[in-house]
């Protein structure tokens, strides 16, 4: 049985078709697996590997380097709280402290019912909003306790439902390019540019021996 819905498994083989070596499809099927089951199991690894005609191992290694791929469960809202320099002097520290009293939990654990897993992590490039912290890679700031207090509050009803995508991926849309492109079309552009960079290099090469 296959780890991906049928959708997904279908947009796990259009990834596949984009590029030339479908290896380089590894990163893009992990966001997709991990979209849809908030991290990335041995079976969704295993299947991902046989799609790109690699071992599970090099999907595990991929997967354990890159911070924001999961291999064990995380919550439903992956926080992240910034205590990078700026972030730091604006209360970053502190601001750590209060999410781990709100939500009950150390950085790096998730909540009981599975809704939050906390981290305290490294400058996220929002500076200008400091302190600051990420959920599921949104970003939000500057947060005062107060405002940490209403984006758990927003987060536990449901309001925020259009804005923070769930399970901690990066992108919530799909970019169905070969809709717009055929795949046809890409292929025989590719084997255009190989054409004109081998003609390029015969060229150089004449060239160069012409001139030896």
């Amino acid at each position: 049985m296959s780890f991906f819905t049928p959708e997904n498994l279908g947009k796990a083989q259009v990834l596949v078709g984009l590029y030339p070596d479908k290896r380089s499809a590894l990163i893009p099927l992990c966001h997709l697996a991990q979209g849809q089951h908030g991290h990335l199991s041995n079976e969704a690894m295993v299947e991902i590997a046989e799609l790109l005609g690699i071992q599970p191992a090099e999907v595990m290694g991929t997967a354990s380097f890159y911070d924001m791929l999961h291999t064990e469960e995380v919550g439903k809202y992956l926080v992240g709280v910034c205590t990078n320099v700026a972030c730091m002097l604006g209360g970053g520290l502190e601001l750590l402290e209060h999410a781990s009293d709100v939500l009950g939990i150390p950085p790096g654990a998730t909540t009981d019912d599975g809704m939050f897993t906390l981290e305290e992590v490294e400058c996220v490039a929002h500076c200008d909003k400091a302190p600051c912290a990420q959920v599921n890679y949104r970003y939000f700031g500057p947060l005062a306790d107060s405002d940490f207090d209403r984006l758990v509050d927003d987060l536990r009803s449901d309001r925020l439902s259009e804005t923070v995508p769930p399970h901690g991926v990066l992108s919530r849309v799909f970019r169905d390019a070969p809709a717009m492109v055929p795949l046809e079309i890409i292929h025989q552009e590719r084997r255009d540019m190989d054409e004109a960079k081998k003609a390029r290099l015969a060229a150089q090469n004449q060239d160069a021996g012409g001139k030896q």
